[in-house]
């Protein structure tokens, strides 16, 4: 069995589908690579914002849960999800850009000797930007050409998760033993682990956290990571793994898109496993990605349905002019 490759994709939970298109979109620059529902709550959108091929590693995605209540923050949640940049230079351009946009952060700052960006969007999700200067491992993903950010500080992917945890040596066994991730430095509370090919691509920050509440999850908060794996067999092997460890698990899953595995490895903290394909294009060309709304075969014959359901979200950007802006 080969080990895991790293971050695949973040789901999260937002208020409204329409802001959270437009803060990704023509805020942070990345692109809108699907445009589908929840696959298990049809009325739902499911928002995917990736790199410019949608490739495995580089998406956060969104669901828009009707009437759900803002989350709160606390311990035991993924509570943070960063993104990366090719250096720390780019930075500096970000700070100007976030500035401009009046999206609230914290200014440059160093944890694990990395230079980093924390900011937040209009739901109070947490989020990083991290800089790649110097850093080898898990290859970085294609910024989207025709975005608003210059190509050369453009978001590439996605960097480590933050997980806060009340008991931290249950978490740091599960991360060693079961999943295979090592242990490469820590920070007072805080501990950055490391899997596969290491860089930012493939780690994990834990916050060992008993003081802080339970987190509770609504929009605003992430709903659960996903982890890379090369295909099927591979998740059959960590489905088996998983289990034989005691974990329950979903069993396979075929989300069209890629195949899934689900486990809640701790209280509130949900992890899947997910193939690296088929990915983003088979039902969409790349000059259009994104700008209709996807449904997957088995929900195709309800697609009038659903219509009916969702409102509809102009996503259309191929026929614009997106200029790069500078500050």
């Amino acid at each position: 069995m080969n080990g895991l490759k790293g971050m695949h994709h973040v789901t999260a939970i937002t208020s409204s589908a329409e802001k959270n298109y437009e803060f990704f979109t023509y805020v942070l620059g990345m692109r809108l690579v699907k445009k589908t529902v929840n696959q298990d709550d049809i009325q739902t959108y499911h928002l995917f914002f990736a790199d410019d091929k949608g490739s495995p590693g580089t998406d956060m995605t969104f669901f828009d849960f009707p009437g759900i209540p803002k989350g709160s923050h606390g311990t035991n949640e993924i509570f943070k999800t960063a993104f990366r940049v090719p250096s720390d230079d780019a930075l500096h351009y970000w700070v100007k850009r976030l500035d401009h946009y009046k999206v609230k952060h914290t200014g440059i700052e160093e944890q694990f000797g990395i230079k980093v960006l924390n900011f937040v969007d209009f739901d109070d999700q947490n989020y990083q930007l991290i800089s790649d200067e110097n850093l080898k491992g898990v290859e970085a993903g294609t910024p989207w050409q025709e975005g608003p950010v210059p190509l050369e500080y453009a978001i590439t992917g996605l960097g480590p998760i933050h997980v806060r945890i009340a008991n931290f040596d249950y978490f740091k066994e599960m991360l060693e033993k079961v999943l295979q991730y090592k242990e490469i430095a820590n920070e007072g509370a805080f501990h950055l682990f490391e899997v596969g090919e290491g860089g930012n691509g493939a780690r994990v920050v834990v916050e060992y956290n008993p003081v802080l509440p339970q987190a509770m999850q609504g929009y605003g908060t992430v709903h659960h990571a996903a982890l890379r794996v090369d295909d099927r067999n591979e998740l059959d092997e960590w489905d088996e793994r998983m289990r034989s460890f005691g974990f329950q698990t979903s069993g396979f899953v075929d989300r069209f898109f890629f195949g899934s595995l689900y486990v809640r490895v701790a209280p509130q903290i949900l992890f899947e496993f997910a193939t690296d394909g088929p990915g983003f294009m088979g039902d969409e060309p790349y000059e259009t990605l994104g700008e209709k709304l996807s449904l997957p075969p088995f929900l195709e014959s309800k697609r009038e349905k659903i219509e009916e359901m969702v409102r509809p979200i102009d996503t259309v950007r191929s026929t614009l002019k997106i200029e790069k802006e500078y500050f």
